[in-house]
């Protein structure tokens, strides 16, 4: 067995949602991980950045840190797949978007949380919501303590339900999504042709 093989409700309970303070070493455990992903993946990688709660200093989050990895068009999933696997990260074939839209974890057992956990999403370049989403966040305190109020009353929710505390973030999330495209486009917006990376 492995954590694929996980239902839903056997992952909320393994693991549960915590939040904590920002901690100003998830910015340097990133720039740790990411050169791991740059060894492993080498030229393929487009753009590598540092995503989610743990990349806005001063927010509340659950203590994962999410890496967004855009890759080239003509990269070869199971090239990907191999490379990650060699930095020991799991490939979570759950993953409903079409390859290389893929997600890979680290720090996640049948045991429960062991180390540093990453997620790692690999996708084709593009002006991503999450950059845009955390961008904001960084430059707007208000919006930042808002988001910060709907996660505590998510977790007490759902503290053993992953899929329903992602869910109830979603219409924030596209609120304060629309709002940075307004302010901050083209500044994510591929300025070069990947397809030859």
């Amino acid at each position: 067995m492995n954590i694929n093989d996980l239902s839903p409700s056997e992952l909320g309970k393994l693991f549960p949602i915590r939040l904590e303070q920002h901690n100003p070493n998830w910015e340097e455990e990133y720039m740790k991980e990411a050169s791991k992903i740059f060894d492993a993946l080498g030229p393929v990688i487009f753009r590598i950045h540092h995503i989610g709660s743990t990349s806005v200093p001063g927010l509340l989050a659950k203590p994962t840190i999410d890496i967004l990895v855009e890759v080239g068009k003509h990269c070869k999933a199971e090239s990907i797949i191999n490379a990650m696997k060699s930095i020991q990260y799991h490939h979570n074939q759950k993953t409903d978007l079409d390859n290389p839209s893929m997600m890979f974890m680290k720090g996640y057992t049948l045991s429960g949380y062991e180390g540093q956990a990453f997620h790692i999403h690999v996708r084709y370049p593009k002006d991503w919501d999450e950059l845009y989403f955390c961008e904001y966040l960084v430059n707007h305190p208000d919006a930042c303590k808002e988001y910060e109020i709907l996660k505590k009353d998510l977790k007490d929710k759902f503290e053993f339900d992953r899929e329903a505390y992602t869910f109830g973030k979603t219409e924030f999330v596209q609120k304060i999504v629309s709002k940075a495209r307004e302010l901050y486009y083209p500044r994510f917006e591929i300025l070069k042709n990947p397809k030859n990376r």
